[in-house]
């Protein structure tokens, strides 16, 4: 089973983070050794001011293979929309763990825009590979919200879009998938800056992904924080 990490700043990550992406591999190897193999195009982290290698994870034990993503520094549904069919054409990508829409609302799009690109990037998948599975994470507390109230709005409205649109194109064939937003994910706490996830928001994200999948799919298993909290 091939998994592929899609998002934005929060999936990518910058030089010297461990990345929600390493807190799923660990995951993965727990409960599905042998089991599955992480694809994508890119395996790099985003580095603000260029003076990182564009592999300086802060953890050494993360294996090259498994850092691979599609995931981008400002990157939304409206650049990965175009894109993710040919992704998952040329990796053979069964399951698409998705973080998107915070900078597509905050820069690019509108909800009712965004919920298009969903739609959008939903059918190329599935053009590339008719039994695609996808789980999709809802646009999770920022600080922006938190004092712009007309984003915090747009927020709140494309999260209920995309539960429609995770219920109007959920297919037996393939499967769709809503993640839930972490329990007291708190922006001072699991977070940086706000916005990008510290360590604890990292194992918060991933257990997202790795609950919904257990939960609904019997994948892998219940999700266990294994390294650094």
């Amino acid at each position: 089973m091939r998994f592929l990490f899609v998002g934005d700043s929060m999936t990518i990550g910058r030089a010297g983070d461990w990345t929600w992406r390493y807190r799923m591999w660990q995951h993965l190897e727990a409960t599905l050794p042998g089991g599955y193999e992480i694809v994508g195009p890119r395996t790099g982290l985003y580095d603000p001011d260029g003076t990182h290698a564009p592999e300086a994870y802060a953890a050494p034990d993360f294996p090259a293979p498994a850092r691979r993503h599609l995931a981008g520094w400002g990157e939304g549904w409206l650049h990965m929309a175009p894109v993710i069919g040919e992704t998952v054409a040329a990796t053979g990508a069964d399951v698409l763990l998705v973080s998107l829409g915070l900078i597509d609302l905050g820069f690019y799009t509108n909800s009712d825009q965004t919920d298009e690109n969903v739609r959008s990037f939903v059918e190329a998948a599935r053009a590339a590979n008719p039994r695609v599975q996808a789980v999709l994470l809802p646009v999770i507390p920022n600080v922006r919200a938190t004092y712009d109230a007309p984003f915090a709005a747009e927020c709140a409205r494309f999260n209920d879009l995309l539960a429609k649109a995770v219920a109007d194109l959920d297919a037996p064939a393939s499967p769709l998938l809503l993640a839930t937003i972490p329990n007291a994910y708190a922006l001072p706490a699991d977070t940086y800056d706000g916005t990008h996830p510290g360590p604890t928001g990292e194992h918060k994200l991933a257990s997202a992904f790795a609950d919904a999948m257990h939960q609904a799919w019997a994948l892998g298993g219940p999700y266990r924080p294994a390294g650094r909290l």
